[in-house]
């Protein structure tokens, strides 16, 4: 790929990408600039304990702990509007803050007590500058988001006192992965003191926390002719990302044009902001009850919807071509994948394939299949369960990449921009 190739559009929506990135280290956050995103762009936003006035053009946007709902009305929405939904999710796999967080290590070291979120690569997530980020909640239920920048580290053992390090890296999740992030006496060292500091309110008035480690190296592309992209979170904020980008963009004239990130995806979507809870469903029937739609007509309305499941995949790695399928094989920089699986781990099926790949068409999109090699099963994504759990018909997309669930990933500069632009097409079918 030479310069020429990779076009000044694409390069625009890399630096929007890395530019939500930064301002996204925990899906708290992510969820917090998508609505600011939708707001600057004329969303009104809603708050679910009030009651929602919907007008016909309108645009709105309501959030729910880490996630967020994003819609444009048509003109002319009735009872059997149908939503045509891009979904992704807000969260990546990494470590979150246990309670009573701070301890006292040997040496002298402050250190922090962590727990494995999801499946993190582990080894990528060592000799990293890191920083806590995620919310405060003060007795008062307030919510205050907080970031701290640079703070903690998880230093490797050094291989002079571990000389068969090369030959197998075996971390214990418990004892080698707690964080330094200070010196000296052990009574100063209180990191909720220093969370509630940052967030400008008393460490006594703290009533809950939930809190994430995310990687501070900020994104940047690299490469010949700088065409590949290096990030943290791109699982899933590239999808995130594309999507908002779509959506915000949209003029919906046909259906509902919807906007929906999930949290918690990394560990199963079952709470009440991910895709296995209630939030879309809720929404849905707000939308349809607010022009009068009865249970048969927003059953006729779920029956012509259709929702593009975006969550990035496997490009195929230069140094393990063994481990894909031999037939169907995602080249970084060859467009977004269709994700196909045949025991349903993704919700792609022959009606919603169609409709992709139409879209990708009118849009002027390459795309490429995906499919597990048989010997190496592959995860799930939102996709099949919100199908399950609504009934509208799925199909699961993403963007080929490297280093999936390392704290930092890597994909084309092209893909992410490819996928943005098929999403627009679907929302403009």
């Amino acid at each position: 790929m030479t310069a020429d190739r990779v076009p000044a559009d694409a390069r625009a929506h890399i630096d929007d990408l890395a530019a939500f990135v930064t301002a996204s280290p925990s899906s708290y956050h992510a969820a917090a600039e998508a609505a600011r995103r939708a707001e600057e762009a004329g969303y009104t936003r809603l708050t679910e304990g009030d009651p929602w006035e919907l007008a016909g053009g309108g645009r709105y946007v309501v959030v729910r702990d880490g996630s967020v709902v994003a819609f444009a009305l048509p003109e002319d929405t009735g009872p059997t509007t149908p939503f045509t939904i891009v979904g992704a999710h807000t969260d990546s796999p990494g470590f979150k803050l246990k309670p009573k967080p701070t301890t006292h290590g040997a040496g002298g070291w402050w250190q922090l007590g962590l727990e494995v979120y999801g499946g993190p690569l582990l080894n990528s997530w060592l000799d990293r500058e890191l920083e806590l980020a995620g919310r405060l909640v003060t007795l008062d239920g307030e919510e205050h988001l907080v970031r701290t920048g640079s703070l903690l580290r998880i230093p490797q053992l050094a291989i002079h006192l571990d000389r068969g390090v090369n030959d197998g890296l075996a971390l214990d999740k418990q004892r080698h992965t707690q964080p330094v992030w200070g010196l000296g006496d052990a009574e100063s060292a209180d990191v909720l003191q220093a969370l509630a500091a940052r967030a400008g309110v008393e460490a006594s008035q703290v009533g809950g926390y939930d809190i994430v480690v995310a990687d501070t190296q900020e994104p940047r592309t690299f490469g010949h002719d700088q065409e590949l992209f290096a990030s943290g979170r791109l699982d899933n904020l590239l999808s995130a990302h594309a999507a908002l980008v779509a959506q915000l963009a949209s003029a919906p004239e046909g259906s509902i044009a919807m906007y929906a990130a999930f949290d918690h995806e990394e560990i199963g979507s079952a709470s009440r902001s991910g895709a296995a809870g209630p939030f879309l469903e809720d929404v849905l029937r707000r939308v349809s009850t607010a022009f009068g739609a009865d249970a048969d007509q927003r059953a006729q309305a779920f029956a012509a919807s259709f929702h593009v499941s975006s969550d990035v995949g496997h490009a195929v790695h230069p140094n393990y071509p063994e481990r894909h399928d031999p037939a169907n094989r995602p080249v970084a920089g060859g467009g977004p994948i269709l994700k196909i699986n045949a025991n349903q781990r993704y919700a792609t099926d022959a009606h919603g394939a169609a409709v992709w790949n139409a879209a990708c068409e009118s849009a002027g999109v390459p795309t490429q299949e995906f499919v597990s090699n048989n010997a190496v099963p592959c995860g799930s994504t939102i996709g099949p369960i919100a199908a399950t759990r609504l009934g509208i018909r799925t199909v699961d997309v993403g963007v080929p990449i490297l280093s999936m669930h390392s704290a930092r990933e890597l994909t084309a500069v092209v893909d992410p921009w490819h996928l943005s632009r098929a999403m627009s097409a679907v929302l403009a079918r």
